[in-house]
């Protein structure tokens, strides 16, 4: 799936929608350069679960915990790990079997290789001649 958004609401409000269908459990890779739209889209998916916190980057917390309607969400940044052992180290194979909730991972790429087979990923592309408008390309789901 692809989708162009033209502005950071409609990039939430794409989230939003798009958070409804998500099954407790899941994990969401988040892929894309600085300031192509992963927080922006993990705020419009927060709200979609209901959670009414303010949502940002949670580079140097490297994981934040939200309480939604039904589920949780687990906002991961992995910005600023070195690799897979970083992410071990720190526990979070255990994000990666939650039951409790949907994980959110910002630069999954850094972590590919332990992400499970049914991850759901998320591209953000920036537009070079509009810095507002992005493509937001989705794989992983059926």
């Amino acid at each position: 799936m692809e989708i162009e958004c033209n502005s950071v609401e409609e990039t939430q409000k794409f989230a939003f929608e798009f958070s409804k269908n998500i099954e407790m459990g899941s994990i969401i890779s988040l892929n894309g350069d600085l300031g192509a739209g992963k927080t922006t889209f993990a705020q419009g998916f927060a709200r979609g679960m209901g959670i009414k916190q303010h949502v940002g980057s949670p580079t140097f917390k490297l994981v934040s915990e939200y309480h939604g309607e039904n589920m949780k969400l687990f906002h991961v940044d992995c910005y600023r790990l070195s690799g897979i052992n970083d992410f071990l180290n720190m526990g979070g194979e255990n994000l990666l079997l939650s039951e409790s909730g949907v994980c959110l991972f910002e630069w999954a790429s850094i972590i590919e290789g332990v992400l499970p087979i049914n991850t759901i990923i998320i591209d953000f592309i920036r537009f070079k001649d509009n810095s507002n408008k992005r493509l937001i390309k989705i794989s992983g789901t059926d």
